[in-house]
């Protein structure tokens, strides 16, 4: 079930960015009266496709790769690698034939539309949720493997400084500018002590070898809902409680609940729970929720699939600010400049041999389940992974290789400067370089996503 679901949002997720990437030349492309023979969202090698329809000059199409897309506009040299158009002289409508400021626009077109969704949906989220301010007095929850438990960092501890300064928040705490500074250092409040975490000097491939930073505050195991006729109900958990252990093992987290619980499919387990009267008007903590109800012990037995029939509320009581439309546009943009400005420095890393090459290119498999467990985590989660895909997309774009935008941009630029075109065979030749470059590259990222898998 988990292959399919990371399969699913993986098309999701692919569909959405590929989409608005070739609608960014699409559009620009007949903005400035270019014909676009083909927009194609996945590929059709060898004519696999799974829909097409002719509408007008364009042949629409869903391709049977799902890997990508494509907009072929007549006249262009591109990744079809087609030759037809060098015996032709070139014809008004054609991409050749328009001068080089409105090919510019065209080619930079993709890489727009990527950051403008990221942009997007961090203000769309914005005003409709308004800014998170999770109070740092909320302790962390700390994933097993992940970088913070490198890093030392422990389930429960609490966040106090970063870099030295003082945090009255989780978001200010996790700011990105902190991960692509020249050193990252935590102070934590542990058992009452302060105690200082300093970050490996390699933390961008740090973490995109642990898949995510892998703390957050805890969401304590608050019993939403009992289903009637399972083994929760029956052992008379209700509705409202909080279960604070797990046979005799303390639990503090949601997510611990439901990995023991599962863990345990057909065999008895005792799960100690409390009994709590509505809070209102007060921030959900641990030790609010402890210090209510009277403690009781239910043993029962998950059935075959590792259920008990509870669903359990999997959102803190965080503090939003509302703020109006000009505000989110604002704090949009400002997410997407924080994030373009991470994503641009961890290739800089990557290529000056300051981070793991390996452990920093993540291909298809790595993309498909970080999308689903983004997605598991609610739809806010999924839409904050879209745009940081969407970012890393239009970064990539830009590099200046032959084949991806960063290359045919360069050389129209060249084209520009020179004020005549390049010979065509020299551009065939160049982006059959690029293709086999992007093809070794593709090769690689998803070979080393099965030897890490």
């Amino acid at each position: 079930m988990d292959v399919i679901s990371s399969i699913f949002f993986f098309i999701v997720a692919i569909f959405i960015l590929v989409t608005a990437h070739e609608l960014g030349h699409f559009l620009t492309a007949k903005l400035f009266g270019m014909r676009v023979d083909k927009f194609y969202i996945g590929f059709d090698f060898a004519n696999k496709r799974l829909w097409k329809k002719q509408i007008g000059d364009t042949e629409y199409g869903i391709g049977l790769f799902p890997l990508g897309g494509y907009v072929k506009i007549a006249g262009m040299v591109d990744e079809s690698l087609d030759t037809n158009i060098q015996a032709t002289e070139p014809q008004p409508w054609e991409f050749r034939a328009k001068p080089v400021w409105q090919r510019l626009i065209v080619l930079a077109g993709g890489v727009s539309m990527n950051l403008i969704l990221a942009a997007a949906i961090f203000i769309g989220v914005t005003f409709v949720l308004g800014e998170a301010r999770t109070s740092v007095n909320t302790p962390a929850f700390v994933e097993k493997g992940s970088l913070f438990e490198i890093m030392g960092m422990k389930t429960g501890d609490r966040l106090q400084l970063a870099n030295g300064k003082t945090v009255a928040s989780w978001e200010e705490a996790l700011d990105p500018e902190l991960f692509i500074a020249q050193s990252l250092n935590y102070t934590i409040l542990r058992d009452g002590k302060s105690v200082t975490l300093t970050a490996p000097s390699n933390i961008l491939s740090k973490i995109n070898e642990t898949q995510s930073l892998g703390i957050r505050p805890i969401v304590p195991p608050l019993i939403d809902e009992v289903l009637e006729n399972m083994p929760a109900r029956k052992a008379g958990i209700l509705s409202g409680g909080l279960i604070t252990a797990i046979n005799g093992k303390a639990v503090a987290d949601w997510t611990e609940v439901v990995g023991i619980i599962s863990a345990h499919a057909a065999r008895p387990i005792a799960i100690t729970w409390q009994y709590l009267q509505p809070v209102q008007g007060r921030t959900i903590t641990p030790e609010l929720l402890r210090s209510q109800g009277k403690t009781q012990v239910a043993t029962l037995i998950p059935n075959e699939s590792g259920k008990i029939g509870i669903s359990l509320k999997t959102t803190l009581a965080t503090g939003r600010k509302k703020i109006n439309l000009a505000g989110a546009i604002v704090s949009g943009f400002n997410q997407t400049w924080k994030m373009s400005s991470m994503s641009v420095q961890g290739f800089a890393k990557i290529f000056t041999g300051k981070e793991d090459f390996r452990k920093s290119v993540g291909g298809p498999i790595k993309i498909a389940k970080i999308a689903s467990q983004s997605a598991e985590q609610g739809p806010v989660s999924f839409l904050y992974f879209l745009a940081m895909l969407s970012i890393s997309l239009a970064i990539i774009n830009m590099l200046p290789v032959p084949a991806l935008d960063g290359g045919q941009f360069l050389l129209n630029a060249v084209e520009g400067i020179i004020r005549r075109e390049i010979p065509f065979a020299i551009k065939m030749r160049i982006q059959q370089i690029g293709m086999a470059v992007l093809l070794a590259l593709f090769a690689f990222s998803f070979i080393n996503d099965i030897l890490h898998f």
